[in-house]
This record gives structure tokens, C-alpha cells and sequence, in this order.
């Protein structure tokens, strides 16, 4: 019988998209970032600067969705963001896990989804246990947002990919969660936006049920995904989570 839902957290709890703007916000704060803790990219043009990091960018992603592993910050800024600028190592690393908690709130607009908090309290209400098991490249980030939406207390467990070295879809960072929480596959489902990263690792791991959301960036990661792995459910909105679990208190 499934009693725990774990829930992805960017593009499921939260909103969340990019823009122009939010490509503006955070190259003006990464290079102030930079320049306040004595390290000069020496970039002829704004625009020279952001291209290199989005070539670091695509180089990780590349790297950690080809090997589904996740490093710590403080190499992925050195040897990767930032690795076509001759800046001074120790004073990067010293400060990167700032650098991907305010890239993971600058580039990406977040909000939380309408209804969510609601949601997780009539879950926990009928007995549900309720997970995080997220993608990110910061170490504190998804716990402080989590925070600032007054929503971490719901949660029993938050599983990190920048903590574990394991990027969903790989079934370990699933597995990590569940030893956490004590729990076995089948009494799990999983909520996510992404079917190649949600919904297949989830059902990876055993998985008794998922559930889909899709948002602003379910397209982007899906672009090139076998379309025969399907969600259990189909939610258009996240209280329809509600609907689809029944009250384990009450029968």
C-alpha cells in the first residue's frame, strides 16, 4: 500500500522558468559576486562573459546528465561555470556554494505552485509520509526556499542530488530517499514534471505509483525521451494530487 509522496521540487512544488531578464538578473549578480571577492574574469563585454559560462553550463550538463553523478560546488564552478576564466581556485571554491544558491534563484523565477501547501497538509492529514528528492547543484539551496515558502516542517526528508552524487534518473538517488525514510518501492509514489527524469527514474526504482505535473521546463528536459514510459497520473493541478490518494486514517 503506498502511504509516502515524495515530490520533486523545481517545476512541481514551484514554478519555475527562465528568461532574457532572469539571463540579465544573473549575469549582473554573478560578475558583482565576483569582483567583491577579488576576482577579475577580465571580459571584454558583458556578453563575451555570459557566453562562456553558458559554454561551462552546457559542458556540466552535458557531463551530469551523460553519467546521472552530480558533484559538489565547489568543483563545479572552477572546473566547469567558470573554467574558461584564469581565476584564483581556492578563492572560487571558497565561495561557490553562494554562487549556485543565487544562480539557483536568479536565473530561474520560483514561486510556489497554487494550492501546494494546502495539498501537503491534507495528505499528511490522511497519514501520508511526504519527500524531497531533488536535482540541484547547491547544497542548501532547495532547504531555504523550502523555508522561505514556510513549507519545510511538511517534509519528513529531503533528498539531494548535490548531496548524494546522484541525479535522478538514476535509481540511487531514489533508493538514498527511500533508506532514509525506511520505506520499501511499492509503498512510494513520486510526483515530478519530467518523464525522463521523474517519472523513469521513479519506476527505475520501483516505484508503486507516479504522478506528472508538467510545467515551463517539462518540454525542454523531455525533448528527446521515449514516449512509452507514462505517469500513473496526470495532474493539471497540484491538488489534483489529492484526488488520486485516499485517506489512509479513515479507509
Amino acid at each position: 500500500m503506498i502511504h509516502t509522496v515524495l515530490f520533486d521540487m523545481g517545476g512541481t512544488l514551484e514554478d519555475i522558468w527562465y528568461s532574457d531578464q532572469t539571463i540579465e538578473a544573473v549575469t549582473d549578480r554573478l560578475l558583482e559576486m565576483l569582483e567583491q571577492n577579488g576576482l577579475d574574469v577580465r571580459c571584454e563585454s558583458r556578453a563575451r562573459f555570459w557566453a562562456k559560462v553558458s559554454a561551462g553550463v552546457a559542458r556540466y550538463k552535458k557531463w551530469s546528465e551523460g553519467t546521472m553523478r552530480e558533484k559538489k560546488p565547489e568543483e563545479i564552478w572552477p572546473d566547469y561555470y567558470l573554467a574558461d576564466f584564469d581565476l584564483n581556485r581556492e578563492k572560487l571554491a571558497a565561495i561557490s556554494e553562494d554562487l549556485a544558491g543565487m544562480w539557483e534563484v536568479t536565473y530561474y523565477h520560483r514561486e510556489l505552485r497554487d494550492g501546494v501547501e494546502e495539498t501537503l497538509r491534507i495528505l499528511a492529514d490522511r497519514g501520508y509520509r511526504l519527500g524531497v528528492i531533488s536535482n540541484t547543484a547547491s547544497l542548501y539551496s532547495v532547504f531555504d526556499v523550502l523555508e522561505a515558502y514556510g513549507i519545510r516542517s511538511l517534509f519528513e526528508n529531503v533528498t539531494l542530488s548535490s548531496v548524494t552524487g546522484y541525479r535522478k534518473p538514476h535509481p540511487a538517488i531514489f533508493q538514498i530517499a527511500m533508506r532514509e525514510m525506511c520505506v520499501r518501492p511499492a509503498e512510494c509514489i513520486y510526483v515530478g514534471d519530467t518523464i525522463s527524469r521523474d517519472i523513469i527514474g521513479a519506476k527505475r526504482a520501483g516505484f508503486g505509483g507516479t504522478a506528472q505535473i508538467r510545467s515551463f521546463l517539462s518540454p525542454k528536459k523531455d525533448a528527446n525521451v521515449e514516449t512509452a514510459e507514462k505517469p500513473d497520473y496526470l495532474l493539471t493541478e497540484i491538488s489534483d494530487l489529492a484526488k488520486c490518494l485516499p485517506d489512509l486514517k479513515n479507509g
